[in-house]
């Protein structure tokens, strides 16, 4: 398992972070070489699909995604979506949470992203190194993404 875990603060309240977030266009060019197509008629919900390219020309591989938990944040209680990957190449599951800082009102959010990725016929030998990948480059994608 290629679990990693990301947690971060942000000025903008849970209802922009979500929104930002769960804008999964917006998500092109935050991975290097990647571009994002949602393949479902919005607004987005359980059942939303959105494929991830990544590669140059031909050269590449399809990372589809399926929303499977869909809460955005409400009064009194945190947004959680939940990705399920299920593509050839890259499989497992994303989960994002967004909650009011608990240091108090008008602190911002707080954002946790969970992801347990699966690299095709990367042995599990690898996963300490394909969680660590992975972290960097989500750290880096979430900051591009979090940017108004």
């Amino acid at each position: 398992m290629a679990l990693f875990r990301i947690d971060r603060r942000t000025e903008a309240g849970p209802a922009e972070v979500w929104r930002r977030l769960t804008d999964w266009p917006r998500h092109s060019g935050s991975v290097p070489l990647t571009r994002i197509t949602v393949t479902t008629p919005g607004p987005t919900g359980v059942g939303t699909v959105f494929v991830a390219r990544t590669g140059l020309g031909r050269l590449g591989f399809e990372d589809p995604m399926e929303v499977v938990v869909w809460e955005p944040p409400g009064a009194g209680r945190p947004g959680r979506c939940r990705l399920e990957k299920r593509g050839r190449v890259v499989t497992g599951w994303a989960e994002i949470e967004v909650r009011p800082d608990p240091r108090g009102a008008g602190a911002g959010a707080l954002l946790v992203w969970r992801e347990d990725l699966r690299v095709w016929r990367l042995p599990h030998a690898f996963d300490a190194l394909t969680a660590r990948a992975g972290r960097l480059v989500f750290v880096r994608a979430l900051t591009r993404i979090l940017t108004p």
